[in-house]
């Protein structure tokens, strides 16, 4: 049984308790955060506790804190020689106080707490300075049904970059596609299948060997078109023209 004191309250906290408390050779015995408000839905499941001092003692210390408390909070901790790992995938394992055993549990996924999870399609990213520490880290993972892969801090930032580029600037581009569609009153549910469609190609094919469109085959007309209807949104157009060039800088085209 490996012993789990989770300390934070945001999503990747939340949903890391659900899992957690599902497995069966985990137990969380405190949940902390400093407003016990936030935790009060689940006083009657964990003990819960806003106060450092009164943290009991575990196999693991997780924080799942945003990234500029993280060096501070470990420095506060009242104990040393125990195991305090960070979910981040920006913060170096070093940030840790060096008075703990330090080790990186990261999830590489998007996390809403109104939507669920299932935790087989969440690989976690393992960092550790102590081998048996990492182990402690893995066997978490696999408890809860992850995929886990050992990484270090300088591919761990790399991931964490990329993952922004492939969650959170695709998402705004649907924000986007979605305004433009109801500039004219379509649907943008017609999109969706193409959205999966995308999304399951480069399970199979390099995203270079994917890359279809307007930009790939140099269509100068089609991007004339495009870029028209984009005149009253100026900033929409600024997205269109710098991927445009981008795709066209990695297949070898002129540019527009």
């Amino acid at each position: 049984m490996i012993s789990v004191v989770i300390i934070g309250a945001g999503n990747v906290a939340t949903h890391l308790y659900r899992a957690f408390k599902a497995a069966e050779n985990i137990s969380v015995i405190q949940w902390y955060n400093r407003n016990l408000d936030t935790l009060k839905p689940y006083a009657k499941e964990v003990e819960i506790v806003n106060d450092l001092s009164a943290l009991k003692e575990a196999d693991l210390y997780l924080l799942a804190v945003s990234d500029d408390a993280i060096k501070s909070l470990t420095n506060k901790l009242p104990f040393e020689n125990r195991l305090v790992a960070h979910t981040s995938g920006s913060v170096g394992i070093y940030d840790i106080d060096k008075k703990h055993k330090r080790g990186v549990f990261y999830p590489l996924q998007s996390f809403s707490k109104a939507a669920k999870l299932d935790f087989a399609n969440v690989p976690i990213c393992i960092e550790a300075l102590e081998s048996k520490d990492y182990h402690v880290l893995k066997n978490l993972a696999i408890s809860i049904g992850s995929p886990t892969k050992k990484v270090n801090t300088d591919q761990r930032r790399v991931l964490h970059l990329a993952a922004v580029f492939v969650n959170n600037f695709t998402n705004q581009l649907y924000r986007v596609a979605h305004e433009i569609t109801e500039s004219e009153g379509a649907e943008f549910d017609l999109l969706k299948p193409l959205i999966l469609e995308t999304a399951k190609k480069v399970q199979d094919l390099s995203p270079y060997k994917a890359q279809t469109g307007p930009a790939k085959r140099n269509d100068k007309k089609t991007m004339r078109k495009h870029l028209k209807l984009l005149n009253e949104t100026p900033h929409h157009k600024a997205i269109y023209e710098l991927l445009t060039e981008s795709i066209q800088r990695t297949h070898g085209r002129k540019k527009l």
